[in-house]
């Protein structure tokens, strides 16, 4: 194409003089012919310079000289429009290859942009393979965590036919986070790291990476990919590598990073590199295969994380030689959610699991001394430990609201969003990111998964046109292994008010007992869509509400949060598949003088 333009170009000078020439003289009167007639001394110096030329013969030459140049003009603009036709239809036969696949017959490939034709192929110019992200997404979701695939999930399940995108940092597929923190450190298997399936505690295997598997499809996944920008108006992100996607309808589910704490991020290198931040498959790998190679572990964090982990750890601990310990500022283990003396039981329980409890201690400052970390605490003691776990809560992921102009709450921490989760007309948020309106319990962010669970799938239905407010109260759950757990709704929150009722537990009241009848770990996915929609007292229930007592056994009960005689939270302490009446309670909203009446609700005395 290049060469057929020089050409041109040559060719186009001189037929440029002719006309110019022409122009020039176009003041005399005349033929063309005529016009070009030199007077008659030039015509004897050129005849004289030239040799004898016939009479006449300038002229003729004159125009044998314009034919050609017209001539040669035209021949030029054929030429360069059967190559620019073959040129066309050529790039057209290169983009269909590439589009419909190239057979191995064909062509071989030798590197990136670079085709190499096999025998009797026709030689073609090299082309780079094309994009495998899309340019437009008529659903694109931010994140790939649980929020991200219920909405996916949903979206599908309303319109069949949609075509979603979700852009997620990670490697890995979607997958569920809670066992990594509970029954994968119970695996007797030793590739467990590798697997990630395990067996729950009623012996059915799975794996978290059964997710993207499940009902609802189709839904295409880029993995490895960050959006860096969000252009609102323009309906377009930018990813990391500079590609940019546009969208009908965004949905942003980045959820949240682990905080750090600041003595152990002015540390400097050499612990940030003994510092685990745990949240993500990689770290269950990693922290798996630490606990097998050091001599003690410290966690940081008396939350439900930080509890989890010292439960899980002492477990592994007792088959090496491992030392587990724990330290937190709370009196006891899960002290901000706990009343007091089922915080202090709970200690008590992590402590006969093996774990050295630490209540009371924050750390002032670490440093990295002698190939250990040593921790100083600001009651004075020194700890010194070969890796530290720092389960001290999550910061939600909102760096989008700058470029996006999204409003970020300044309490709470995530994206603010109305009742039906809409940041703006085409753009939600679900799952930790999100800080939402509550109709029963007012403004809210929620760190749960059953949350991101929720949330997502409302957000779905939304994105499709449903216009549903966040009435549904989601639930939470811990397990200090397969005899110990709880599920709790609503505003669960130790500085409340606080009425427990408790019974003597029996053998069926466990998580493992649980999983045996229900058949799943995840004890959400059968209690999220329930609500019960009446309840009664069964016949000859006595239930007396009292203060618990010390050294009780706390085998299983209700413990009920007030605000103003209005229940607002319930924790079920060993007590299962009673959640839809805990959530139909907190969603009636009423004043209770009595909570012996509600507490006859759950019948916990059921043998």
């Amino acid at each position: 194409m290049f060469q057929c333009r020089v050409a041109w170009q040559k060719l186009v000078a001189p037929s440029r003089t002719a006309c110019s020439l022409a122009r020039s003289s176009g003041r005399k009167r005349g033929t063309l012919l005529q016009r070009w007639k030199l007077p008659l001394d030039q015509q004897m110096n050129r005849q004289m310079a030239s040799g004898v030329e016939p009479p006449g013969s300038g002229a003729i030459y004159l125009v044998l000289v314009g034919l050609a140049s017209l001539g040669a003009g035209a021949y030029a603009y054929h030429t360069i429009k059967e190559d620019k036709e073959r040129y066309e239809e050529r790039v057209a036969q290169i983009l269909s290859r590439s589009i419909t696949g190239t057979k191995p017959e064909e062509f071989s490939s030798k590197g990136e942009g670079e085709v190499i034709a096999t025998e009797g192929a026709p030689t073609v110019e090299p082309i780079r393979a094309q994009p495998d992200i899309p340019s437009h997404a008529p659903y694109l979701l931010i994140g790939g965590g649980t929020a991200s695939f219920a909405a996916a999930r949903s979206i599908r399940a309303r319109d069949p036919g949609a075509r979603v995108l979700i852009v997620t940092e990670e490697p890995d597929l979607p997958y569920m986070r809670p066992p990594l923190s509970k029954e994968l450190w119970f695996s007797d298997d030793s590739s467990v790291t590798e697997t990630l399936k395990f067996k729950q505690w009623n012996g059915k295997e799975r794996s978290p990476q059964d997710l993207p598997f499940v009902e609802n499809g189709g839904v295409a996944v880029l993995t490895r990919k960050k959006v860096v920008h969000m252009d609102v108006r323009g309906n377009k992100v930018r990813l990391d590598n500079d590609v940019e996607i546009t969208y009908d309808k965004c949905l942003i589910a980045t959820g949240g990073i682990p905080r750090n704490l600041p003595p152990l991020e002015r540390a400097g290198a050499e612990v940030q590199k003994r510092t685990t931040l745990f949240r993500k498959i990689e770290d269950f790998k990693s922290l798996e295969k630490i606990s097998r190679n050091v001599k003690s572990i410290v966690i940081i964090g008396g939350g439900f994380l930080g509890s989890e982990l010292a439960c899980a750890l002492g477990k592994h601990a007792q088959n090496a030689e491992l030392e587990v310990i724990q330290i937190f500022p709370e009196k006891g283990n899960m002290g901000k959610i706990l009343p007091e003396y089922l915080s202090n039981w709970t200690t008590e329980k992590v402590r006969k699991e093996g774990v050295n409890v630490m209540p009371k201690s924050v750390v002032k400052s670490a440093k990295y001394k002698d190939n250990k970390v040593v921790l100083q605490l600001k009651d004075g003691q020194t700890i010194k430990t070969d890796h530290v776990i720092a389960a001290v809560g999550l910061e939600p992921r909102v760096e989008l609201a700058k470029s996006a102009r999204l409003e970020v709450d300044s309490d709470l921490g995530g994206f603010r969003v109305n009742a039906e989760l809409q940041a703006r007309s085409n753009i939600w948020v679900a799952g930790d990111a999100a800080c939402f309106y509550d109709l029963k319990l007012g403004r809210r962010r929620v760190e749960h998964h059953d949350h991101a669970v929720v949330s997502g799938r409302l957000a779905g239905e939304n994105m499709t046109g449903a216009a549903k407010p966040y009435w549904h109260q989601s639930m939470f759950w811990s397990d200090l292994g397969p005899d110990v757990g709880y599920e709790a709704i609503g505003i669960v929150d130790s500085s409340l008010p606080t009425v427990g009722v408790f019974a003597k537990g029996t053998t069926k009241d466990t998580p493992k007992a649980v999983t045996e009848m229900t058949g799943t770990g995840i004890r959400s996915e059968s209690e999220t869509e329930e609500v019960a929609a009446s309840v009664s007292v069964p016949a000859a229930t006595v239930v007396e509400a009292h203060p618990p007592m010390e050294g009780e056994d706390y085998g299983k009960g209700i413990i009920f949060y007030l605000r103003e005689k209005v229940v607002v939270g319930i924790l079920l302490w060993n007590i299962f598949n009673r959640m839809p009446i805990a959530r139909k309670v907190i969603k009636d909203g009423e004043e209770h003088d009595d909570l012996n009446e509600i507490a006859k609700l759950f019948n916990i005395h059921e043998d």
